[in-house]
């Protein structure tokens, strides 16, 4: 039997309250374990996303503003180096390759400049549209995507539907992710309809045999029976919680705020919360194993089977929410000190960049440097596109 809780009236309740507990002589039937279980799963997924929103909420702001503040500063560099590189082409000594060396970075200062609509910028860009650079560009990035695609499709282990229309590499692997999620999709529909079909059958089958006993289907009696339960927790807890019948402002006030949590766990089927707020409200145990039966335990499930589902999905998004937003592998199962380590690696990541730039900037003042450096660039880039 359940122990009933010694906690103060409107002290939080652990889920862990609610399971069923074996007796001195019955162990826990099947059903018991798995109501047991689908709490202990919404307990920890609600854990999960609590303790994932908290750690987000300590580190998030200034994270996003420590590489907010790297980022334009890196890009106050690149226009720097735009401007200086721009200006020695016209006046520096350089030979014709070192020429083209200067004219491919400086479309790349431009590229990465591009989203700033920064009007010096734009002008260069216009500039820098001439048909020999741009045949140059094209041929280069061309070539890039040729060795992009012979790795790509070696990793798909077919080839790139339409390579002729990818002409960048940027393109080339858009095209690939593309082909891969195809390949993925057609993989789980092909999956998801053999499971669809294995159920349906299944389904038929124990449909076919209730209606030879002229019973309902046990699926339309478990729907049922959970509906009723949850209705009744529902109507339980409305009538306890009734501000009306309450004279005291606060207590009225107390018992307005609980029932507002009741309806929302009403419209959304969250029977753990329900059954939470009712021992919580009532101080009595909802769940007795004296007198739940199996059949009540099997409804019950089917309801909180949704609430992991639903929480489970919560989870997902945050997720990928967070690893977006922070620029970092966010997960529930990750250690804390290791996500915000990783936090603490990409600002130092982005404040190197800026300071590489700065450090670059401050080199090719000297004729000879800025040689060099085009020279490094230039192989840089190519070994990148490689």
């Amino acid at each position: 039997m359940i122990s009933p809780p010694e906690a103060p009236q409107d002290a939080a309740v652990s889920l862990s309250a609610l399971m069923v507990q074996p007796g001195d002589q019955a162990p826990l039937t099947p059903a018991q374990q798995r109501f047991n279980a689908l709490l202990a799963r919404i307990e920890q997924l609600s854990g999960q996303i609590e303790r994932l929103q908290a750690w987000s909420d300590r580190h998030r702001y200034a994270h996003i503003q420590a590489l907010r503040e790297s980022v334009q500063l890196a890009q106050a560099h690149r226009k720097s180096l735009l401007l200086f590189v721009h200006e020695r082409l016209q006046t520096a000594d350089f030979t014709e390759r070192q020429q083209r060396m200067a004219r491919g970075l400086v479309r790349g200062l431009i590229d990465q400049l591009a989203a700033s609509a920064d009007p010096q910028v734009q002008a260069l860009a216009d500039l820098y549209v001439s048909d020999e650079d741009t045949q140059e560009a094209a041929q280069e990035q061309a070539e890039a995507a040729q060795r992009l695609r012979e790795r790509i499709e070696e990793a798909l282990g077919q080839p790139i539907e339409n390579p002729s229309q990818y002409q960048t590499p940027e393109e080339m692997m858009q095209a690939g992710m593309r082909q891969w999620q195809r390949q993925q999709e057609a993989d789980e529909q092909r999956k998801a309809a053999k499971r669809a079909a294995k159920k349906a059958h299944k389904q038929a089958q124990k449909k076919s045999a209730a209606a030879e006993k002229g019973e309902a289907p046990p699926a339309v009696l478990r729907e049922a029976d959970a509906k009723s339960a949850i209705r009744t927790v529902f109507r339980q807890l409305a009538s306890a919680l009734h501000p009306d019948r309450e004279p005291d402002e606060q207590e009225r006030l107390r018992k307005t705020a609980l029932m507002s949590e009741v309806n929302a766990a009403y419209e959304k089927n969250e029977l753990s919360t329900l059954l939470r707020l009712q021992m919580q409200v009532t101080q009595v145990n909802p769940q007795n194993a004296t007198r739940m039966a199996d059949a009540q335990l099997i409804a019950m499930a089917s309801l909180l089977k949704e609430q992991v589902a639903a929480l489970e999905d919560d989870l997902d998004q945050l997720q990928s929410r967070l690893s977006q937003e922070l620029c970092v592998p966010v997960g529930a199962d990750v250690d804390e000190a290791a996500m915000t380590q990783a936090l603490q690696r990409i600002q130092a990541d982005q404040r190197h960049s800026a300071d590489s730039l700065a450090a670059d900037l401050r080199r090719i003042q000297n004729e000879a440097e800025l040689k060099r450096w085009l020279k490094e660039q230039w192989q840089l880039a190519k070994a990148t596109s490689a």
